[in-house]
């Protein structure tokens, strides 16, 4: 693939990230944690990742706004673009030495995203995408799986941490989901999984309680790679919350598997 100026700049401050991100990764047990909330822990290296990243993308698009997980809102000049931010997705598996993580960076562009890197740094997997130009793994072209039949397909999501509520609600999501579908996945990257179905690893993802640095950038690589990208809220993804994704047949099957819940 070529990659466009855009997405150069994209990558570029996202290895810049990883670097210092496997480094601590190689030190975990040593990290200094502090805790964020119940079962949800931030470590310093996600707050120099993320000022990494910041100081990166500010210096090659000055003007952008940021929305940053852990730095929060910050208005740029530019109206049209903003930067959504995760530097340490997957957290959980990075603090007790689980090689599934991701940096993710996605590009909101006049209310859409745009375009979006997620960085598995452990395995070296580049998932990139930008609209109108495909969805690439590593210079491969993804493409979401051509499974038709729900009996058949994998289908991922996100398992409601202690303290985060909805745990009912996915329970009953849960019931409704694994008579209908062949398996389920909770792998502990929502970043990562979505990225998964875009590169036809799963066939269908569905999440409660995310937010936009979350999943932004992998919703990109998934209308890129010919699936479908939607949300659970009624609201527009960039600023959802509930969202659901897959396959030409996968994300309407999962849709009506979610929507026999009460």
């Amino acid at each position: 693939m070529i990659r466009s100026p855009l997405m150069t700049v994209m990558v570029d401050a996202v290895m810049k990230a990883s670097r210092s991100l496997k480094r601590d990764f190689g030190e975990v047990e040593n990290l200094q944690v502090l805790a964020k909330g119940p079962g949800d822990f931030v470590s310093k290296a996600d707050h120099k990742a993320e000022e990494i990243l910041r100081a990166a993308l500010e210096k090659a698009r000055p003007g952008y706004g940021f929305v940053m997980e852990e730095s929060g809102v910050v208005q740029g000049t530019d109206e049209s673009n903003r930067w959504h931010i995760d530097p340490l997705d997957g957290t959980h598996n990075f603090l007790r030495g689980i090689p599934h993580w991701n940096i993710s960076v996605a590009l909101e562009r006049d209310n859409q995203f745009y375009a979006g890197v997620v960085y598995d740094a452990a395995k070296d997997e580049l998932f990139v995408a930008e609209k109108g130009k495909g969805a690439y793994v590593n210079n491969r072209r993804m493409r979401v799986s051509g499974r038709r039949e729900p009996a058949e397909m994998l289908i991922g999501m996100g398992v409601p941490h202690i303290g985060k509520g909805g745990h009912p609600l996915f329970l009953r999501e849960l019931a409704s989901v694994m008579p209908r579908f062949a398996n389920v996945r909770r792998m502990g990257s929502a970043a990562l999984d979505i990225a998964y179905v875009a590169a036809g690893r799963m066939d269908a993802y569905w999440e409660r309680g995310l937010n936009t640095w979350d999943f932004g950038a992998a919703a990109v690589m998934v209308r890129e790679a010919g699936g479908t990208f939607g949300t659970l809220d009624g609201k527009q993804p960039t600023s959802a919350t509930d969202v659901i994704c897959g396959n030409e047949a996968g994300e309407p099957a999962l849709r009506a598997a979610l929507k026999t819940v009460v």
